[in-house]
């Protein structure tokens, strides 16, 4: 191959991959939209805390769904249908949300939005596995990690720029629409680019080895820079011949029903929600104004939260395999307890004055401080390198389900802060609240002491093999 061809077949690969992550861009999109509006719709429709925590978290009761179901839905149609699907999902959420009259529809319509936030959450990383050369696949996936963290980002950003030029975001904008119904509407436009680019992408070699296409598998993996396509649709062919024969009893075991590696997944994916961190992205804005922002302050606050998320993101990325998995998820423990230790005890002072929430004077900087500093440590470890080590610590026969079980744990314990934490809050105070999510992160450095082993360098069926099992 020369020179050109390799630029060639490099830029096909990368631009497969950017539009493939544009679902992952709409993962992070439509999970932190509701951030902007959850306000005003509390108010326009009265409800109580625990219902307004609830029409937040339903989206993630459809997020656990579609990740369960969208790799076999996949294997049976293809990733790029399942791609389709997932844009046709997030289009269909976006305008419904938007229109609703009352909050059964936008639950109905939030839930809908989480069935394609699970598809994108499973289809985006499988499908840029599949597409890239193994020396490219590393950082090719990481597109996925840091396509939702913009997609965050964009998120808070349009909400924050819709809230200010409509005056509130219960005000009316445009077309007779209230703000926070258009922050909704905006999800249009990349679910379209989504669906659109996604009719464009090859399909997946391995989904064409599986349905008999191993000629056009070939094509494919050389357009994208195999060297050798014959001989990789070969290890296609027997690796899925392989997964074919396994069953979900190739998990199950005496700990409680299944393999105690397993479990290490599970709590792993677990404790990734457990310390809090979408309390931060679902609930900032209404966190700020709680203790005496003002809103304009509270949305600039929250795009500023989800700039450093972006940005600290990319260090995970650089260091990862540089200083390792485990030291990386040490670290991080320590500054995320650090972090919320700080926004704890600023939010232990809030008290009212004239029935407003306020913080004396210099703790609302040390929750800023503290609250960001979570973000920071989150992002630059736990946030993708929990990821990283799912992807990689199981053995063949166990991965597909033991990774959908650690997926869905994910989501589970997402959906269980997002929607105790308006009821919780209200009830036991924002300083207790934080205090929890710092117990969670003092017990992820010690679950990570004393189950997670370093595994940078090692091979993939010697960590799996030897090194977890021994210390699961």
């Amino acid at each position: 191959m020369t020179a050109h061809q390799s630029d060639a077949s490099r830029g096909k690969v990368v631009a497969a991959s950017v539009s493939a992550a544009v679902g992952a861009f709409l993962f992070g999109f439509d999970s932190a939209v509701i951030n902007g509006a959850v306000d005003a719709i509390g108010s326009g429709f009265e409800l109580g805390a625990f219902v307004k925590g609830f029409t937040v978290a339903i989206a993630l009761l459809g997020c656990a769904a579609g990740a369960w179901y969208a790799g076999q839905l996949a294997d049976r149609i293809g990733r790029k249908k399942v791609m389709l699907i997932g844009a046709g999902l997030f289009f269909a959420s976006s305008v419904g949300s938007a229109l609703v009259g009352t909050v059964w529809e936008l639950m109905f319509w939030r839930l809908v939005g989480g069935l394609g936030i699970g598809v994108a959450s499973v289809i985006s990383p499988a499908y840029i596995s599949e597409i890239a050369p193994a020396r490219m696949r590393g950082a090719l996936t990481s597109v996925h990690q840091l396509a939702i963290t913009i997609g965050i980002f964009a998120a808070l950003l349009s909400d924050a720029v819709l809230a200010n030029s409509a005056g509130d975001a219960s005000d009316q904008l445009w077309l007779g629409l209230s703000a926070w119904r258009w922050m909704f509407l905006v999800g249009v436009i990349p679910a379209v680019i989504y669906g659109t680019l996604s009719m464009a992408l090859p399909e997946s070699p391995r989904y064409l080895v599986r349905i008999g296409e191993g000629r056009e598998a070939e094509l494919v993996l050389t357009d994208m820079g195999e060297p050798d396509p014959a001989r990789k649709v070969e290890e296609i062919r027997e690796s899925i011949q392989a997964e074919d024969r396994t069953s979900f009893a190739d998990i199950a075991g005496p700990r409680f029903g299944l393999k105690p590696l397993v479990w290490v997944g599970i709590i792993l994916a677990g404790l990734q929600q457990l310390v809090g961190i979408n309390a931060i992205f679902y609930y900032s804005t209404t966190l700020w104004k709680s203790v005496g922002f003002s809103e304009s302050d509270s949305f600039r606050t929250s795009v500023i939260t989800s700039v450093i998320n972006v940005t600290f993101t990319f260090v995970a990325i650089l260091w990862v395999d540089r200083f390792g998995r485990r030291l990386l998820l040490l670290v991080g423990s320590v500054g995320m307890t650090v972090g919320l230790g700080m926004a704890s005890a600023a939010f232990f002072t809030a008290h009212k004055v004239n029935g407003e929430v306020t913080l004396p004077q210099g703790w609302g900087i040390v929750a800023l401080i503290g609250a960001n500093l979570f973000v920071i440590f989150f992002a630059a470890t736990w946030g993708p390198i929990v990821w990283v080590l799912l992807g990689e610590m199981f053995p063949n026969t166990q991965r597909s389900y033991a990774l959908a079980i650690g997926t869905v744990s994910n989501w589970l314990c997402n959906f269980l802060v997002s929607v105790s934490f308006p009821w919780l809050s209200d009830r036991i105070g924002l300083g207790l609240m934080y205090g929890i999510y710092a117990a969670f992160a003092v017990a992820s450095f010690f679950f990570v002491r004393t189950k997670i082993p370093e595994t940078t360098g090692q091979e993939l069926e010697s960590m799996t093999g030897q090194t977890y099992q021994a210390r699961a």
